[in-house]
């Protein structure tokens, strides 16, 4: 199918085809740029300076090197003028946080809710959303946009939350009640983009991550829900309905425990915060939050040290599926679960490491995602950053 478009998209194509050169590549010249994108060096020089005015470039002094000639002015991202704002709708939290065009986090909020009624949590996501918009303007810093990780599968297109197994929540319209509150505060004119939480942390990963970064990229969002993000080809991985990556709910075990779901042997049952506290709980809490696990597993207690091993060991296996479906170049694991620290994180990679060494085959790489427990609502900011460097 042909890509048609008027000369302000081929403009935009080429604006933004400089912005991730110099992201990949800081400290390249006009002409530098010239070179890697094929645009004339008077094109390259005149969307530069466009760039520059509106706070996604930044200019750095010439320095001195002793050769002879004009010396070419190196350009990279501008940390310091434009912001996105993020979101994550989580199962009883909400995270909003603003990064700068590089990822680093310049406002931060978060507000616990106990009723799961759909309408007052989307009312207050929206008045977060809001306070952030306005904060981080009134700081200085012009904003391009907002994004939101939700704790389901997405119907992008729509808007819609179809599924959010943790909420109790089917076919709910998130993005009409969001665009409503931002058009009431006069902000209805900035792009919202709505995603599944690992989808988004995987592309904050992606975005905001040391360049180059490897492809395919995986993401793992572990909580009281087990999710997964791809991105590959510098795009992401959804599938044909756009619900790709829902490996909580993939059978690790036959006639295991039952899931949330209600199949049998899911991974949920195993890696999920839910079940953790349920192995470690004997006579005790069956729904100790990650900091309660973290505090019990700190002070050595055996059978919360024993179930976040069991939950690693379980992590480890997951990723080994993965490996052989993705091959992917790094793995990132992020979310609350995290928050256990080496006796999750060692167990799986160990597990990792059995079966690479038993196909004898160097295992992929596996880190700790950047921003912890900010990692969903991070990765909606960088979101809205993928969405606007690629204008088709």
């Amino acid at each position: 199918m042909p890509i048609t478009g008027d000369q302000t998209l081929l403009k935009q194509i080429n604006r933004m085809a400089i912005v991730r050169r110099v992201r990949q590549q800081a400290g390249q010249s006009r002409a530098d740029l010239a070179k890697e994108t094929g645009l004339t060096k008077s094109t390259v020089s005149l969307l530069a300076q466009e760039l520059i005015d509106e706070g996604w470039l930044v200019e750095h002094e010439i320095q001195i090197t002793g050769a002879l000639g004009r010396r070419p002015t190196p350009l990279s991202i501008d940390p310091h003028r434009l912001a996105m704002v993020g979101a994550e709708l989580g199962v009883d939290r909400i995270h909003v946080v603003a990064t700068s065009l590089t990822g680093e986090i310049v406002w931060q909020a978060d507000e616990d809710f106990l009723s799961v009624d759909a309408e007052g949590v989307l009312q207050r996501l929206a008045s977060l959303l809001i306070d952030g918009i306005v904060s981080v303007r009134a700081a200085g810093r012009q904003v391009l946009g907002a994004g939101v990780g939700l704790p389901g599968a997405v119907d992008e297109s729509a808007g819609i939350l179809k599924v959010a197994p943790n909420l109790g929540w089917r076919d709910i319209d998130v993005a009409t009640p969001l665009r409503s509150a931002l058009t009431n505060a006069g902000l209805g004119d900035l792009p919202l983009y709505l995603q599944n939480e690992a989808d988004v942390a995987a592309l904050g990963e992606f975005e905001f991550g040391e360049a180059p970064v490897p492809e395919p990229l995986v993401y793992l969002s572990l909580g009281i829900g087990v999710g997964a993000g791809v991105v590959v080809n510098d795009r992401l991985f959804l599938g044909s309905a756009g619900f790709a990556g829902e490996v909580g709910h993939s059978i690790l075990q036959v006639a295991g425990p039952r899931c949330s779901c209600g199949r049998e042997g899911c991974a949920e049952a195993y890696i999920g915060l839910r079940a953790i506290a349920q192995q470690s709980a004997g006579d005790g809490d069956v729904q100790a939050s990650a900091g309660t696990l973290v505090a019990r597993a700190s002070a050595g207690d055996p059978l919360t040290i024993s179930a976040v091993q069991r939950a690693g060991h379980y992590l480890g296996v997951l990723m080994q599926n993965l490996w052989t479906a993705f091959d992917p170049g790094r793995f990132v694991l992020g979310g609350p679960t995290c928050e256990l620290g080496a006796p999750l994180l060692d167990a799986a990679r160990e597990t990792l490491g059995r079966y690479a060494r038993d196909a004898g085959l160097p295992p992929p790489e596996v880190r700790v995602s950047r921003y912890g427990a900010r990692a969903v609502a991070a990765g909606a900011a960088g979101m809205v950053l993928h969405k606007l460097v690629r204008p088709l």
